[in-house]
């Protein structure tokens, strides 16, 4: 098992230190850092603070990616076919996933734990899947019923007006509502 890493014993205020001088550094300059935080008494190798803010900065990315799509989401996709779930859980899919990927990488828990927490990552990804399908489909009937209830009342509307069978036929061909 790895030596735990000297960012691992920092207290929560020099953590909070090291991270926002890491960030004031846009994750650069990380001698200049070490020689920094050494002045404030904090000892931290050039590697340790490199692979942490190496992890710092992918968390910090996501965040912003995950971010930065909802309020698309939010501004461009209304929510009468529910929209925004299925985009909910699709970043939550994708959250999954990357946390799949860094269960791979995980080198401090052992092989039974490991195989634990697959377990709980791949049953969290079966319940995503059931309730991205279940949207889907609930989805598909909305659109159903609504390109059904847009049909009848053009028929009827048609009718009024004194339009053919062939002529309302050839309408709801056109529109794609031939149901």
């Amino acid at each position: 098992m790895p030596k735990p890493s000297a960012i691992d014993g920092l207290t929560p205020e020099q953590r909070t230190q090291f991270e926002s001088e890491l960030i004031k550094r846009n994750f650069k300059d990380y001698t200049g850092l070490v020689e920094f935080l050494a002045t404030s008494g904090l000892e931290i190798s050039r590697s340790s603070a490199y692979r942490h803010g190496s992890k710092l900065q992918r968390r910090l990315q996501n965040v912003r990616n995950s971010t930065e799509a909802a309020r698309l989401i939010a501004e461009a996709a209304p929510d009468d076919a529910d929209l925004r779930s299925a985009a909910v859980i699709s970043l939550v899919q994708s959250e999954l996933f990357d946390v799949m990927v860094a269960l791979q990488d995980l080198d401090e828990a052992k092989p039974g734990e490991r195989v634990g927490l697959l377990k709980e990552c791949a049953r969290s990804v079966l319940d995503m899947t059931k309730a991205s399908v279940l949207q889907k489909k609930w989805q598909q009937d909305i659109e159903r019923q609504m390109r059904q209830q847009l049909s009848e009342e053009m028929d009827k509307v048609a009718k009024d007006e004194g339009v053919s069978e062939q002529g309302r036929l050839r309408m709801r061909e056109a529109l794609g509502m031939v149901v």
